[in-house]
């Protein structure tokens, strides 16, 4: 039955070019089985690509003939097929659905073989956590109908998205609502870029604090630090209590009740911490995570925290087989898939590179280990400070990338830093007018510096 299918499909895209201008981006070489109809798909492909239109039978002979990557044996076979041809008339709508439905039963049937591979050990560059990501791709295959957007004729369809209130989650902080356009839409990744102790952690924990408030779930994953302590930062932030004095004989727990008591009454939302031990958690295990807790304990998170991304595992490659910029990308790229299909924002955060560490001005060549990641991630800001600026209890934000708005605008800010209590607040306007480009204009250079000993 698939051979006749294989016959059939390859008979139309010789004979059909309405039905081949349909169905031939969503085809692959390796849906055929026979190696004669591989050779054949494969040239009427070029041949497609080159000349915008499908070949005519002979033309297409002497295109399989000119091949020199094909046995004698092969051209017969290929020869003899197009002599052949399957001219019986097929309604169009069921050709094109049986055609989807082949391709979906071969994807699904070649991700089964390579999986087997992959689970016997015979493919060296991917470990069996791979195995969810390709089934699910697989079982993902389906032809796009959609021929585009008419510019003209769907007008109307874009000012209603140009004026439809998108679901975000906003900030707690005036600039971060500025240059986002209100918060954290979802279906996003978003990353905080600082290097060690300048306050990856404390933004995330505040942030999440401030998401909680709004009566929304909250779910904090850590693989740098345990469940208590990010607790314990947290407390300090919402309770409003110096971190060092949480231990304190003089918090009582009668206290220490009461206010978390007060918290409560503020807020309907709930705020799950898990912790796993560094590098050894992917998206596998969140999603397996996220499952868990919507069947055992009904909760569904509204955003997501992961500290941090460096240190999550990748569920398609083992580190060591891989070199770093495709290690880290590839997670990037699987925590943005998982917001996507939780249809949740990520915050996550990395690290910079040994010169962005003690840099007063962090730009993108400072991302540690991969610059593939600001490829993928939504938006991404860097947390810079400096030994000034500590004295005046601030941190710098720099937009590095920004999906929601113009990331001219504001491209510096300054919040305020309290890092005993792991809060940021807002800043008076004139700490922000310190700022070279508070507003959306870059520095001048001064050339004659730039360009010294040279005739300008």
């Amino acid at each position: 039955m698939t051979l006749k299918i294989e016959e059939i499909t390859l008979s139309k895209l010789i004979l059909n070019d309405t039905y081949t201008r349909k169905v031939i981006p969503f085809i692959k070489d390796d849906y055929f089985d026979s190696p004669s109809h591989k050779v054949l798909f494969s040239t009427l492909t070029d041949y497609v690509n080159k000349y915008e239109t499908t070949p005519e039978p002979n033309a297409l002979k002497i295109e399989v003939e000119k091949r020199r990557d094909i046995s004698e044996e092969i051209y017969r076979e290929v020869e003899n097929f197009i002599d052949n041809l399957d001219r019986d008339q097929y309604n169009e709508d069921w050709l094109v659905e049986t055609t989807e439905k082949w391709c979906k039963e071969r994807a699904i049937y070649l991700a089964l073989m390579e999986s087997v591979k992959i689970a016997d050990g015979q493919d060296k560059t991917r470990t069996k956590d791979a195995i969810p990501s390709i089934m699910s791709e697989a079982l993902g295959v389906c032809f796009d109908e959609s021929v585009g957007h008419d510019y003209i004729q769907d007008s109307d369809d874009r000012y209603d998205f140009y004026h439809k209130k998108e679901e975000k989650i906003p900030f707690d902080l005036e600039y971060f609502n500025k240059i986002t356009k209100g918060g954290l839409p979802n279906k996003t990744l978003n990353i905080a870029l600082a290097g060690t102790g300048v306050g990856k952690s404390l933004f995330m924990c505040h942030l999440a604090g401030s998401v909680l408030l709004q009566g929304r779930n909250v779910l904090y994953i850590t693989m740098e630090m345990a469940e208590e302590k990010i607790a314990e930062r947290i407390d300090a932030n919402l309770l409003d209590i110096p971190i060092q004095q949480l231990g304190d004989p003089l918090l009582t727990k009668e206290k220490y009740s009461s206010k978390l008591l007060e918290l409560t009454k503020k807020t309907q939302g709930k705020l799950v911490i898990k912790e796993y031990p560094t590098a050894s958690a992917h998206v596998g295990h969140f999603k397996a995570l996220l499952n868990e807790l919507s069947l055992k304990k009904g909760f569904s998170p509204d955003i997501i925290f992961i500290d941090y991304l460096n240190i999550c595992a990748s569920a398609r490659y083992k580190g060591t087989i891989v070199n770093s910029y495709t290690y880290v990308k590839a997670i990037a790229e699987e925590l943005r898939g998982l917001a996507v299909e939780f249809n949740v924002p990520i915050v996550s955060a990395t690290q910079t590179t040994r010169s962005g560490f003690a840099n007063s001005d962090v730009d993108l060549t400072d991302t540690s280990e991969s610059f593939g990641l600001p490829a993928t991630a939504d938006l991404m800001l860097a947390l810079i400070s400096t030994e000034d600026m500590e004295q005046l209890g601030q941190i710098m934000v720099k937009q590095l990338k920004n999906r929601y708005n113009d990331p001219t605008m504001y491209k510096r800010f300054v919040v305020g830093i309290d890092r005993a209590k792991m809060r940021l607040y807002d800043c008076e306007q004139g700490a922000q007018d310190d700022i070279i480009d508070a507003g959306d204009i870059e520095p001048v250079t001064d050339t004659k510096k730039t360009f010294d000993g040279f005739k300008i």
